[in-house]
C-alpha cells in the first residue's frame, strides 16, 4: 500500500543534530524497553517528515555497548517512521576505502556479545530473515544522494560489528580482512536486526575515519584521529540528508520489509506472555491487528 514517507535518521559519532529541519523540536518519547539514547528531533525537509535520533545521545554520553538499541528502534516506530537511514563512523579494512570516503553497506558480520538483540523471546517467539539486512531501495537512494552532495561513495560492502569500546588488536584486524569484511564499527548491530523485526526498511552509509590497525606503517587509530575526520565529514553528511529528502518520490510504495512479521511469529495466541506482548505493542501492532 502506498503511503507518505517518514524517515528516521540515526546519527552516529559526531552527528548530534541535523541541519535543514523546518519547524523542528526535540520531543521525548517513552519506550517500554527502557531509556532511549535521547529525545527525538522531529521536523521536515523538502516537505518530508524526518525524525532524528543521536545514537550516542547529545554530547556522546553513551558507549557502543551502552546504547539501548531496542528502545531506540521502538521510539522511531512509535513516532511513525516508515524507513530508517543510519549515518555511522567506520574504520576501513581495505586500501581503496580511504578516510573521507563514504560506504553504503549491504552486509554485516555481527561479533557483538553484550547486547540485547531481539524484541522477541520466551512468551513470544519470532524469527525474521536478515539474509539481506539492508533495504536495497534506500541504499540506492542514499548512494545517489551522497554523490549529489559531492561525496566519494562506494556502493556496497561488509561491515564487521565489534563489541568495543576498545579498538581492534592487529591480529583481529587482519583476521577480519581475511574474512572478506570491508569496514569495521561498533554500533550497526543489533540496530539493523531490530529494525527488521520492527518492519522498518533500514540502510546505512558509513563515513570512513581511519584504517583501523591492519595497515603497515599506519598510526594506530585513536580518538583524535576519528574526531578530526568526523568534523571533516559532518557537514557533508548533513548535506547528504538534504539531497536524500529532496529526491524522495512523492509517494512511498510498499516494501516487502513492511510485512516481514506475517511469516515470523511462532508462538500460539494462548501461549503468549501478556507482559511481553504489552511491550511489543508498537512492534506487532500491524500484524496482530490484521489477524
Amino acid at each position: 500500500m502506498a503511503s507518505e514517507w517518514v524517515i528516521g535518521v540515526i546519527g552516529g559519532s559526531g552527528l548530534y543534530d541535523i541541519d535543514g529541519l523546518e519547524d523542528a523540536e526535540w520531543i521525548p518519547v517513552a519506550s517500554p524497553w527502557g531509556q532511549p539514547s535521547d529525545h527525538l528531533r522531529i521536523g521536515r525537509i523538502a516537505g518530508v517528515k524526518f525524525v532524528f535520533l543521536p545514537r550516542h545521545g547529545r554530547g556522546h554520553p553513551l558507549s557502543p555497548s551502552g546504547i539501548n538499541a531496542r528502545a531506540n528502534i521502538d521510539i522511531l516506530k512509535r513516532a511513525g517512521c516508515t524507513d530508517i537511514i543510519s549515518l555511522s563512523a567506520i574504520g576501513s579494512l581495505r586500501e581503496e576505502l580511504a578516510p573521507g570516503r563514504f560506504v553504503v553497506v549491504d552486509q554485516f558480520v555481527d561479533r557483538t556479545f553484550a547486547r540485547e538483540k531481539s524484541f522477541f523471546g520466551n512468551g513470544m517467539v519470532a524469527h525474521v530473515s536478515v539474509a539481506e539486512p539492508v533495504c536495497p531501495r534506500l541504499s540506492t537512494m542514499l548512494g545517489e544522494a551522497g554523490r549529489r552532495a559531492g561525496v566519494d561513495v562506494h556502493q556496497g560492502g561488509t561491515y564487521l560489528v565489534m563489541e568495543g569500546p576498545q579498538f581492534s588488536t592487529r591480529a583481529e584486524s587482519l583476521l577480519y580482512r581475511q574474512w572478506g569484511c570491508d569496514v569495521i564499527g561498533m554500533t550497526a548491530m543489533p540496530e539493523a536486526k531490530l529494525a527488521r523485526e520492527a518492519e522498518l526498511p533500514y540502510a546505512l552509509i558509513g563515513m570512513v575515519t581511519d584504517y583501523d590497525c591492519w595497515r603497515d606503517g599506519e598510526d594506530h587509530v585513536d580518538v583524535d584521529t576519528v574526531i578530526a575526520q568526523l568534523r571533516a565529514n559532518g557537514d557533508t553528511a548533513k548535506r547528504l540528508v538534504v539531497e536524500f529528502a529532496q529526491a524522495l518520490p512523492p509517494v512511498r510504495e510498499a516494501s516487502p520489509i513492511d510485512t516481514v512479521l506475517d511469516v515470523a511469529l511462532m508462538t500460539a495466541p494462548d501461549k503468549r506472555d501478556p507482559q511481553l506482548m504489552a511491550r511489543l505493542d508498537a512492534i506487532t501492532a500491524r500484524v496482530l491487528s490484521a489477524r
